[in-house]
């Protein structure tokens, strides 16, 4: 497991060890929480549902359908979709506010703390096995900064800073950076999004709803075949996974996830950088994991590690996969027991 830190505060009105913890990783598109029980070493998970979010009016409505006639937990945490800032959140893609004050109030005071889900994501490298990350690149073996990003149906990035003995994770919202062209294909991808959303972020090209863009684009500027099948398919089903579920034979769905892997790579490379995270890049979220097979891992080492000068060291960067579709939940539970 990586040693994680956590910074020291005075936010938790209960001194008391949890023995029961509701965590909740809240998304644009669903939410999914978990109850887990405590006995003062390990997490065991009681319960779990998924909801889509967008069928709730707020985080007290999803809570207590979840709970139903379960017990309070003795403390709350949630992961969300966007910029948290002292204790309050907006959600990103859903016109949800969250107040942790206020949601506590509504669960009998019982503390209730809120983190970016990226943030969340970060704090659940503590409870993984070695089973649950995949080693794409093994890179070198050092100490030093480590970075996070998953695409889903946003683009989430966070770090985790190394102070010689613990990681100590913080939320970015690099996912809505400017997206940089780098090919011609690139450029033309850019002048197409740019006429559709007006400004165009990494998250544009860089999700779910990223995929569908580049295969749009594809489609409609680059006049690649899409077969009537498919299109069928996808006015029935969840697109972006259509595409990726066909990228081993239709062509244009190849196109799609070659385009949507080298800009993961590139991406991925950037943040390096920005993070100098030579203690290795995660790469978590929905979509990568159940798609390891598609990665050509020349061409993504290629993408991920040509910046000019700064190639040797990019070279020496581990690059994981995260596997467990549960490190938020997990990320989140760890944070309510160890915030106080």
């Amino acid at each position: 497991m990586i040693p994680i830190g956590i910074s020291s505060g005075n936010s938790c009105p209960s001194t008391q060890p949890p023995h029961t913890l509701l965590a909740a990783d809240i998304g644009g598109t669903k939410s999914n929480l978990a109850l887990y029980k405590y006995d003062g070493s390990k997490l065991a998970l009681t319960k779990e549902e998924k909801y889509p979010t967008k069928d709730f009016k707020g985080p007290d409505a999803i809570i207590k359908k979840f709970l139903g006639n379960e017990a309070l937990p003795d403390r709350i945490c949630l992961g969300v979709a966007g910029p948290v800032q002292e204790g309050k959140a907006k959600i990103t893609n859903v016109p949800w506010e969250i107040d942790a004050e206020e949601l506590s109030a509504q669960f009998e005071k019982h503390p209730v703390f809120i983190v970016n889900d990226l943030e969340a994501n970060a704090y659940g490298l503590a409870t993984l096995e070695q089973i649950d990350i995949h080693p794409l690149h093994t890179g070198k073996e050092q100490q030093g900064n480590i970075a996070l990003l998953s695409p889903g149906t946003g683009l989430g990035e966070a770090g985790l800073f190394w102070d010689g003995t613990h990681y100590f994770p913080f939320a970015t919202e690099g996912g809505h950076c400017d997206f940089s062209p780098i090919t011609e294909l690139d450029d033309d991808l850019l002048v197409y999004l740019r006429r559709k959303y007006g400004h165009v972020s990494w998250e544009r090209v860089l999700s779910g709803p990223g995929i569908v863009n580049i295969f749009n684009f594809l489609k409609e500027e680059r006049d690649m075949d899409a077969p009537g099948w498919l299109l069928d398919r996808m006015a029935v089903h969840d697109v972006a996974a259509e595409i990726s579920e066909n990228a081993d034979t239709v062509a244009i769905c190849v196109e799609t996830m070659r385009i949507f892997f080298r800009y993961l790579a590139t991406g991925a490379g950037n943040l390096a950088l920005k993070m100098k995270a030579t203690g290795g890049i995660y790469i978590g979220g929905g979509i990568v994991p159940k798609n390891i097979k598609k990665i050509d891992y020349g061409a993504f080492m290629k993408a991920f590690r040509e910046k000019g000068r700064m190639k040797p060291l990019l070279e020496d960067i581990p690059v994981h996969i995260i596997l467990n579709e549960k490190t938020a939940l997990t990320g989140a539970a760890w944070y309510a027991i160890n915030k106080c």
